[in-house]
């Protein structure tokens, strides 16, 4: 426990039943995600079966009420949990994450009762997949320069035209949370969100995205031409889907803090147990100098990434502000993640450049976790905006 800048003590205890969770997401990672990991990874094949067993033990909707087929824990569960499935593949946990954090997290808040039943408790019980569609070709970290277009008809509906890119989840998903610009005039304020149904007419995937990491987990280009959302299907109000998104993306921040923090994990136990076993020149490299000065450096960024990490999950269990803390766990767990891959393959010489072993699937996971969900640059310009009110 520690006290934060605003006086109020932080308490990481974990609950029994926040423990149970841990053990159940640990057991399905242990039997059923490492055992496979390196074949999705090397056939780049989307694990459903994994995902439906996840979504069968509480795991796809983890903070989700258990009135709308969810667990009903709360966002130290949800860390926890991350962890313990990135741990076994970082694949995995992405297909989690969107579902848990950019999906289920969003339509909660502010969705409709009759949207949350159609809507949540399909992806909450892992039956079916989400989506959250913000990127496009030509705008990244600029969400309000998106071009893809919604129409108000005069029955309220709205007619979507426009592409948007880089989804994961994109080829498989049941349902997506669109962002639209309803009102380009109004840049920022003239974004809404709809709920889309991707057996709709009008609604295209384009090609699975060939990447260096998280392969399992499939992402592509989607477009819309003439689609229809009903006015029923309008999440929130017109106007307010820019912050929707980003208010989504700080709860969706903890979940990549958590993912990094796992692969760091499976990363450095992998250097803990090689360091004690290869020899050379006569002893357990463990026992050379550069090599325990890297093991600290490793320790110290995986705990630090931790308890950050934590922090922003109790203070958003807690109804409190967290934009800044969850930038702050998001940029430094994926860094420390990006480092401790590459230290291990290091340490690890020829065999961490190996197919062999998974250290080089580390390496490559590690990366997009500097880049998605607001890349590590995008983290700092939160964080010093958080820190001096100035824009």
């Amino acid at each position: 426990m520690y006290c934060n800048r605003r006086g109020r003590n932080v308490d990481f205890s974990y609950t029994e039943e926040q423990l149970m969770l841990q053990d159940v997401a640990r057991r399905i990672a242990q039997e059923k995600i490492a055992p496979s990991a390196e074949h999705f990874d090397r056939v780049g094949e989307f694990p459903l079966e994994n995902i439906h067993l996840l979504g069968e033990n509480g795991l796809m909707g983890i903070e989700v009420p258990v009135e709308y087929g969810g667990a009903g824990m709360d966002s130290i569960a949800y860390v926890l949990a991350m962890v313990e499935i990135a741990a076994a593949d970082a694949a995995h946990s992405t297909i989690m994450s969107v579902n848990n954090s950019l999906f289920c997290n969003g339509i909660l808040k502010f969705g409709t009762e009759e949207q949350k039943q159609k809507y949540v408790r399909a992806i909450a019980e892992g039956r079916e997949i989400g989506a959250f569609a913000l990127t496009e070709p030509q705008s990244g970290s600029d969400a309000t320069a998106m071009r893809c277009r919604a129409v108000k008809q005069a029955d309220g509906s709205f007619v979507v035209n426009g592409k948007k890119s880089w989804i994961t989840s994109g080829p498989v998903a049941k349902y997506i949370v669109l962002f639209a610009m309803s009102e380009p005039d109004r840049r920022s304020h003239g974004i809404t969100a709809f709920l889309i149904d991707t057996s709709k007419p009008g609604f295209h995937r384009g090609k699975t995205e060939p990447k260096l990491g998280i392969r399992a987990s499939a992402t592509c280009e989607i477009e819309f031409q003439d689609y229809v959302v009903a006015p029923e299907d309008v999440l929130g109000t017109e106007g307010d889907g820019f912050k929707i998104a980003m208010g989504v993306l700080d709860a969706g921040r903890i979940g990549i803090a958590s993912q990094a923090i796992g692969i760091a994990r499976a990363a450095y136990e992998a250097t803990l147990a090689y360091v004690r076993e290869r020899k050379a020149f006569g002893a357990p490299i463990g026992t050379f100098q550069m090599t325990q000065a890297k093991i600290a450096d490793m320790k110290c960024k995986l705990d630090a990434a931790l308890l950050l990490t934590l922090r922003a999950a109790w203070l958003k269990g807690q109804g409190q502000r967290f934009s800044t803390e969850a930038a702050v766990a998001k940029l430094t767990a994926s860094e420390a993640a990006m480092w401790i891959a590459h230290q291990a393959v290091q340490i690890h010489g020829g065999m961490g450049y190996s197919k062999e072993m998974p250290l080089e699937r580390y390496f490559r996971d590690a990366k997009i976790t500097e880049i998605y969900e607001g890349t590590s640059e995008i983290q700092r310009m939160v964080i010093a905006r958080g820190e001096t009110g100035l824009r």
